[in-house]
């Protein structure tokens, strides 16, 4: 057991309290990460607000990269010095979703993420949750051989954490779940972190037209960097704007705000026969009302993706080699990087549109 320093959120909508815990020895399968660098994502700010819910106390963040410290008796694929990403679906690899590749549905992920001892606890003893079985704002971290890839030194770590997660998010739910055809027309409709990666998604898949919605300029200007080749401002009539622009609706829309609005928008710029892929995580009671007419008369496909929909650490070492080969940009994608005790910082330029994403380090 070592002690550390962690950003522990204690109640909903206080600010993270810097404290030393205590991080058990690694488990025979898994790895003690001495984290570098984490993403700062809108899921967290859903459990920091207390619009998703969560245990208490617990540390937040998850898009995580860093260095192998050290492992257990049973890891044999990685060693202390390795620099890596962490895929945040770990599986079993044996159940029925997993032997048919949808991991990210791992039937027995309750029964994987089970330990005999707590991973974080306060010095006194308190239990001290991890948010996913990561807890990335702290300098130290447990994860499972199987939630870890390792990464080339080409592949720096303030920008390879997004792999982990809005990356993997993103493009993932273009090629695994929708799975964009070539010449295909796609609507985005955020354009945030994620929302920048489905756009380089649909980039990669050959969509002949990617329309970017947002209600912020900026972001919209970003976005044609990502290889939008439309943009519309969400203020306006999407549905009629889209139509005005290419002379239908798109094939593929994908929804990355996380809000009942958005989602009804994704299913109306559709043309008939298209397809809507919920990707934003919505609050907590969130619920859908949405015209039956799209299902039956123009044959609408409302899917969901979670984390890619894919296997992730294939996925994340072939996006690896993309952004090696310079056909992923990711370096675009980080508006800042702030040390560790500035986090809260990170999270209020969060809500500038002039922000894609912003990146903890914390070795500083």
């Amino acid at each position: 057991m070592i002690t550390t320093e962690a950003a522990v959120l204690t109640a909903v909508n206080e600010p993270l309290e810097f404290t030393e815990i205590l991080v058990d020895d690694p488990e025979p399968n898994e790895v003690r990460l001495a984290v570098s660098n984490v993403g700062l994502c809108h899921s967290d700010l859903h459990y920091m607000t207390g619009t998703v819910g969560a245990d208490l106390p617990v540390v937040v963040g998850h898009e995580l990269a860093g260095v192998v410290e050290s492992v257990g008796s049973a890891v044999t694929t990685l060693a202390p010095g390795d620099r890596v990403v962490g895929a945040l679906t770990p599986s079993c690899g044996l159940c029925r979703n997993c032997q048919v590749g949808h991991s990210t549905q791992c039937q027995r992920i309750a029964q994987i993420r089970q330990r005999p001892r707590p991973a974080f606890q306060l010095p006194g003893g308190q239990v001290v949750h991890r948010l996913g079985d990561v807890g990335a704002f702290s300098r130290h971290t447990l994860m499972r051989e199987n939630a870890l890839v390792k990464v080339s030194d080409e592949v720096g770590l303030h920008v390879g954490c997004l792999l982990s997660c809005c990356v993997i998010t993103g493009i993932g739910a273009v090629f695994r779940a929708a799975r964009v055809r070539p010449g295909a027309t796609v609507a985005v409709i955020g354009c945030g972190g994620v929302g920048s990666a489905i756009i380089q998604g649909a980039r990669l898949a050959g969509a002949s037209a990617i329309v970017a919605v947002d209600l912020d300029d900026a972001r919209l200007a970003a976005a044609r960097t990502y290889g939008a080749t439309h943009v519309v401002n969400g203020a306006a009539d999407v549905p009629a704007e889209i139509q005005n622009l290419l002379g239908d609706g798109v094939d593929y829309s994908f929804e990355a705000v996380g809000s009942a609005r958005t989602a009804a928008t994704a299913l109306a710029v559709l043309r008939a026969t298209g397809t809507a892929c919920m990707v934003g995580i919505a609050p907590d009671g969130t619920d859908l009302t949405l015209p039956a007419w799209n299902f039956f008369f123009s044959e609408k496909r409302l899917i969901g993706s979670y984390m890619g929909s894919g296997q992730a650490q294939e996925d994340i070492a072939q996006f690896a080699r993309l952004y090696q080969q310079g056909r992923l940009l990711l370096d675009e994608m980080v508006s800042d990087v702030v040390p560790f005790h500035d986090i809260g910082k990170g999270f209020e330029a969060m809500k500038s549109g002039e922000v894609t994403r912003i990146v903890a380090d914390l070795t500083v």
